[in-house]
């Protein structure tokens, strides 16, 4: 298991979804009205655009929602910090350094992981390399100096990513539509 499948996957995919959704109400032009219709009719134009607008921030919305409900009352968050330090304690024991503690930063939940415990400058050195290859680990330290991007805004980075993918498969597709609707022999 990695953290992509484990925690990134599915916020990415909400982002998708929303992104496709939002995209479809958004880029739809009016019914009845092409787009150079529209140019003459101010008022048309105006509520299309707002609904354009309001459609695009709710898609955002929705997508940062659900990364915040997978983070928190999801559990996501615990599991991927549960497994890491799991793996950090192996890893610790492999090596027969069970008095090294190794945790992950909390307040708020990064994947930094905090090393604690006594060892010489040779044994801090490598453990911290050694520890960075686990997965899921994107640092290791000794000591806790700065936190590091939180967890919950690398995901809401995978969303929006997800939701401007979605954005440009929904413009795509309603390109299509558009292409195809002059065909209408």
């Amino acid at each position: 298991m990695n953290t992509l499948w484990d925690y990134f996957w599915p916020i990415l995919g909400a982002g998708l979804l929303s992104g496709v959704i939002a995209g479809v109400v958004a880029f739809r032009v009016p019914r009845g009205h092409s787009k150079e219709d529209l140019d003459g009719k101010d008022a048309i134009l105006a509520t299309w655009r707002r609904r354009r607008i309001l459609s695009l921030a709710a898609g955002v919305g929705a997508a940062l929602a659900a990364t915040a409900l997978w983070h928190g009352p999801g559990g996501a968050a615990d599991r991927l910090a549960t497994r890491i330090e799991r793996d950090a304690e192996v890893t610790l024991i492999h090596y027969e350094m069970a008095q090294i503690s190794a945790r992950l930063h909390r307040g708020p939940l990064t994947r930094r992981l905090i090393l604690t415990g006594p060892a010489d400058d040779f044994q801090r050195e490598q453990l911290a390399l050694t520890m960075e290859t686990l997965p899921g680990v994107g640092s290791a330290r000794w000591a806790p100096a700065s936190a590091g991007m939180p967890l919950i805004l690398e995901g809401a980075g995978a969303a929006l990513l997800g939701f401007l993918f979605g954005l440009l498969l929904a413009y795509l597709a309603e390109l299509h539509r558009r292409y195809n609707a002059q065909w209408n022999w």
